[in-house]
């Protein structure tokens, strides 16, 4: 039975979408006969878990770890280190028997760990690509650093020691091969939703200061990476020149949403502000409002998927998407829309593009009435 090592953050029920695909993917790998091991983190007690599926085995081990301060990059580079060296001291024992080693974005830099870990463990290295660092602390810089720039070389280095990858998307498959990746060791492996939408889930209730309104959901996080100054603008002149008839649920986490959240309330226009709900709900959630919204800034096309467009796109519901075309956030929404299923890009900046775009969200989608 071939052994399996995957390395990730946060698992379920903790809040991370990398965790939620990472579960998903095991069950998968258990059930084609693989004995897997799952590392990752946990808010509550350290504990293992094992499941047999279908001729394979499932061990889970939750590493009890800290909340992350994504507000401050000191401290978030010191959870880092301390995290990943963690998830490797609590793993060492299942890596050295292992034949794959797969390793995530998430937490970042486990690549600078897990390389010259692998002059002595002589696995396969799998890297399985969520987001791309040094480049995504780059591209939110508006100077350049001699000292990320150097990071960057040395981690492009360490990628080519790596035997296989697994892109979310065609641009990072691109942006791969740019690296000086063979496409022979590039697998295009898209993340499924991140929960099963069967039509019969029953919708979460409508925030009271919603009701009557289009409700335009953003959930999970809104962080560096996403746009922000497009959809405030473009949300302003729909209340203040248009017919005001659209709402924004914020079920989110992140510096972009409370930058939002604080904007529109400034102005006092509609905006209602939550925490994503428990994984359970997920499904519920996705199904309740009339629309999503998913923002990405034009620097961090290929670096960054948002990983709520696969759930928002399954869901059937209208999706407004701020951003560029080259990212394959409009090629997943392109393909993957239902029939009937409302789809409207429009890129960063047109602030003019996006109020009609909201326009059309509210003449194409039913408001409701319900509340809390």
């Amino acid at each position: 039975m071939p052994r399996l090592v995957y390395l990730c953050d946060w698992l379920p029920p903790d809040f991370g979408a990398v965790g939620q695909y990472a579960l998903l993917s095991c069950r998968e790998r258990a059930a084609q006969g693989y004995e897997v091991t799952l590392v990752g983190l946990t808010s509550g007690d350290t504990r293992l878990e094992e499941e047999k599926i279908g001729q394979g085995l499932l061990r889970v081990l939750r590493l009890a770890a800290p909340p992350l301060d994504r507000a401050n990059l000191a401290r978030r580079l010191i959870w880092t280190a301390r995290t990943n060296m963690a998830l490797i001291r609590a793993a060492w024992s299942y890596l050295k028997a292992s034949d794959q080693i797969l390793f995530t974005g998430s937490p970042p830099f486990l690549l600078h760990y897990l390389v010259p870990l692998n002059l002595i463990l002589q696995k396969e290295l799998i890297y399985r690509i969520a987001d791309f660092h040094p480049e995504c602390m780059i591209a939110s810089r508006r100077q350049p650093s001699a000292a990320l720039n150097a990071f960057l070389k040395l981690t492009l280095w360490l990628r080519r020691r790596v035997q296989r990858f697994e892109a979310s998307g065609e641009d990072q498959r691109r942006l791969l091969q740019s690296y000086g990746i063979p496409p022979e060791n590039i697998v295009l492996k898209r993340d499924p939703p991140p929960v099963e939408l069967t039509g019969a889930e029953q919708p979460l209730p409508i925030p009271a200061e919603l009701a009557g309104k289009v409700v335009l959901l953003y959930s999970g996080n809104w962080g560096v990476a996403h746009e922000t100054d497009t959809f405030i603008n473009a949300y302003i002149r729909h209340h203040r020149q248009g017919s005001g008839r659209v709402g924004l649920w914020l079920n989110a986490i992140g510096v972009g949403a409370t930058h939002v959240e604080e904007r529109l309330k400034a102005e006092g226009l509609p905006v209602v502000r939550g925490q994503p709900v428990p994984f359970g709900d997920l499904g519920r959630l996705l199904v309740t409002p009339d629309a999503h919204l998913i923002t990405l800034r034009n620097g961090f096309v290929g670096y960054v998927i948002p990983s709520k467009t696969y759930g928002c796109i399954a869901s059937g519901k209208a999706v407004l998407y701020i951003g560029s075309d080259q990212s394959d956030v409009d090629l997943i929404c392109r393909d993957g829309a239902k029939p009937g299923q409302t789809y409207i890009r429009v890129p960063v900046g047109d602030v003019d593009g996006v109020a009609e775009a909201l326009e059309m969200l509210a003449d194409t989608t039913q408001g409701t009435n319900r509340a809390l």
